[in-house]
């Protein structure tokens, strides 16, 4: 398609207007331009100028609700492709645009981009297939001299003496066969609800003497006994005297709107993507489900799915492997339950099943084993293996509500107590989850603020030398200063950041304040340190974020080698190219690299020896039981032996003793944080500790673990903080 196609948009809602600007674009059948008005009269006058290819309008414009907005406009623009924006309670009015005209209908939660882009899809395709029938209709009208319609005849008998070419097609009789017999012999009509005997129509229009209509839903059997539906009427057929002489009826075959009548109902329906019934659908079931547990005295059950981190999926293989792993996931689930289940897609990666007539609510919780175990198998797309988990929350009627929107939001809820339980299981929904799921709510409204009104803060936590005692660096730890709550971790709101989409600019903000106030310390005489900053997944690989590095080295004023970025080992070999390719631009700037929490996620040898890494952390769970003969003693030298042949600092994370210290400064360990230390400071308590006379951290070492060559002088306790 080469010529450009303009679509008006006649709607007062900004939000619809937006995502028709970024449909048009996203529209694969361009090009398309588009223009957009608020009321009807605009776009009355919009019209008048021609040049309009297709209409998408509100049923909800200047006031009115309901068909008089889609009448008036169908009047003023009849046969013009029309789609109608309608409420979510608008989907009976949206039907009966569409039997008056329109060509699709979308409603309220599903106006979004991709729908838009889909239902423009489906009108040029509408518009190619009709361009085809016309030609075809038009060749036939030509050669039945320009009667399309099926016309059939009969005499006062009620015998058949006339059919066209077209009713000879359709009725499956040739017009010599059929001349002479019963009307009911040929014209052969069912009801297409009770599948009994239709009425007669000829028979109707001559007792009553005036024009009658078919039969709704009425369906014609051919003579083959193939079936097609069809409408119109029959009339009465008068000699020049007025007297009846029988009967004429002119039908036409409407199976092909009554399929596109159904086609736009089951896409009203059903999710685009796996084409499984979507959120409006999977409503209606509940409640009949619930209807029908109530009389049986039986349970039903509503299992809500969020698969685990399809986020990566999405960034790391594209959006193709994604929506293929959906449908994977789509059929397993459907291949999980019973023939009076429902398989829902919710949108994105959530999906629900409907569990109806449960007996036990344990038989929801083996439903939820079954599909666990079904998903995690390896989904094989395109030449690659993926594997995926879920996260499975399971509300129940009627002890866990009485209608739809309560059991999903139940099961919602419960969901997110299993990824907060670490994903991979089920749980079933207890009342106290809605009060951790207020509070997170809260949490997730604040989060949005905080930036905004500078509510972080950042606690600086030293690494001390285990060589010298004094401090050789310090990590920066973020804290949110809630308005109310006080001081709060920052894993009671970070997951959360990570789940709303707040995580990267929090992060940015981090680098940027770390930065500056090493700088700050710098200008003011004090000791010069250089700061770690941890790297959220998210932030690694969003979009600039090398260039983020850089301009807040730039702004700062600080030496990039003073700047160290923490990343954990998940981080790092999730995608181990195109993460080798970001270490190595990092190391590029003079950035160091370190891993945190080393040995709790893949440790993979091969590919540490190929990353340009400064700095392994090993995890406070290994350094907390070393000094007790516990299975970590041999990881922790591993460990530390490892390291030091690959040429890496390390660094024991979590000491919380002076055994551990000692034991740790023993195997040669470079330095070490923790609370034995000290604990997380504000800045202008941790600028205490860079002041000259702060000399070291380390009391004097034990005697078994203390170097034949580093004799100590030291304090016996850490300085104080004065």
């Amino acid at each position: 398609m080469t010529n450009s196609r303009t679509l008006l948009l006649i709607d007062d809602n900004l939000a619809h207007a937006k995502v028709f600007r970024e449909a048009l674009v996203d529209a694969s059948d361009g090009p398309f331009e588009g223009e957009w008005v608020k009321t009807l009269a605009e776009g009355f006058l919009r019209l008048e100028k021609k040049g309009i290819w297709a209409i998408f309008i509100s049923l909800r414009l200047d006031g009115n609700k309901g068909l008089t907005t889609f009448d008036q406009l169908h009047h003023a623009a009849p046969g013009m492709p029309t789609l109608v924006l309608g409420g979510a309670a608008d989907k009976a009015i949206a039907l009966q645009a569409l039997e008056r005209g329109a060509k699709d209908y979308l409603l309220e939660g599903h106006i979004d981009c991709y729908s838009l882009s889909r239902a423009i899809r489906h009108m040029v395709e509408r518009e190619t297939a009709e361009d085809a029938l016309f030609t075809e209709k038009a060749r036939a009208q030509v050669t039945l001299d320009s009667i399309g319609d099926a016309v059939l005849s009969t005499d006062i008998l009620g015998n058949v003496s006339y059919l066209n070419a077209v009713a000879e097609q359709m009725t499956g009789w040739s017009r010599g066969a059929a001349s002479g017999k019963p009307l009911a012999e040929v014209f052969r009509i069912i009801d297409g609800v009770t599948r009994e005997p239709a009425p007669n129509p000829m028979d109707l229009a001559i007792k009553k003497n005036k024009t009658v209509a078919l039969t709704p839903n009425c369906i014609l059997i051919r003579r083959d006994g193939s079936e097609s539906a069809i409408e119109d009427s029959a009339a009465p057929i008068y000699d020049r005297f007025g007297a009846v002489t029988g009967a004429v009826t002119v039908f036409h075959d409407v199976s092909m709107s009554r399929a596109i009548v159904g086609e736009m109902k089951h896409l009203a329906e059903h999710d685009a993507l796996t084409d499984l019934p979507n959120r409006m659908l999977l409503r209606d079931r509940i409640t009949q489900a619930i209807a029908t547990a109530h009389r049986n005295g039986t349970l039903v059950a509503v299992v809500f799915l969020d698969l685990d981190q399809f986020k990566h999926i999405n960034d790391s293989l594209g959006h193709a492997i994604g929506d293929k792993l959906l449908q994977s996931v789509a059929a397993r689930l459907t291949g999980c339950v019973r023939s009076t289940d429902t398989v829902s897609r919710q949108g994105g990666d959530e999906f629900v099943v409907l569990l109806s007539e449960v007996k036990h609510a344990a038989d929801a919780g083996n439903m939820a084993r079954k599909i666990l175990t079904a998903l995690t198998a390896c989904h094989a797309l395109e030449g690659s293996d993926l594997y995926v988990t879920a996260s499975i929350g399971v509300s129940t009627y009627p002890e866990d509500g009485d209608d739809a929107e309560i059991l999903l939001k139940n099961a919602d809820t419960a969901m997110y107590q299993a990824k907060e339980k670490g994903r991979n299981n089920y749980q079933f929904f207890k009342k106290e989850m809605n009060l951790r799921a207020v509070n997170r709510q809260s949490l997730e409204g604040g989060l949005r603020d905080a930036l905004q009104h500078r509510q972080f803060v950042l606690h600086y936590q030293p690494k001390i030398s285990l060589t010298t005692g004094s401090i050789s660096g310090v990590e920066a730890l973020i804290r949110w200063l809630h308005p109310t709550l006080g001081l709060l971790p920052p894993l009671e709101f970070l997951p959360i950041a990570e789940d709303c989409g707040l995580i990267v600019p929090i992060g940015r903000w981090v680098l940027g304040e770390a930065c500056r106030q090493v700088q700050e310390w710098t200008i003011a005489g004090l000791r010069f340190v250089p700061v770690a900053v941890n790297v959220s997944s998210l932030e690694f690989r969003s979009e600039g974020f090398l260039d983020n590095i850089r301009t807040i080295l730039r702004i700062a004023g600080l030496n990039p080698r003073y700047l160290e970025l923490e990343l954990t080992e998940t981080v790092l070999m999730q995608h181990a190219e195109s993460t080798l390719t970001v270490l190595r631009a990092l190391k590029s700037i003079g950035v160091r690299l370190a891993v945190d929490d080393f040995g709790t996620g893949y440790s993979s040898l091969s590919y540490l020896k190929r990353f340009p890494i400064d700095c392994l952390k090993i995890d406070q769970s290994f350094v907390r039981d070393i000094t007790s003969g516990s299975d970590d003693v041999p990881i922790v030298r591993a460990v530390i032996t490892m390291a030091k042949s690959l040429r890496q600092q390390v660094v024991g994370e979590g000491v919380e003793t002076e055994a551990q210290m000692c034991f740790l400064q023993a195997h040669g360990c470079d330095e070490a944080q923790g609370y034995y230390f000290s604990m997380p400071l504000a800045a202008e308590q941790f600028a205490k500790l860079l002041k000259p006379h702060i000399r070291s951290f380390i009391p004097a070492p034990c005697a078994a673990s203390r170097p034949a060559t580093s004799p100590w002088l030291i304090p016996t306790k850490p300085p104080r903080l004065n």
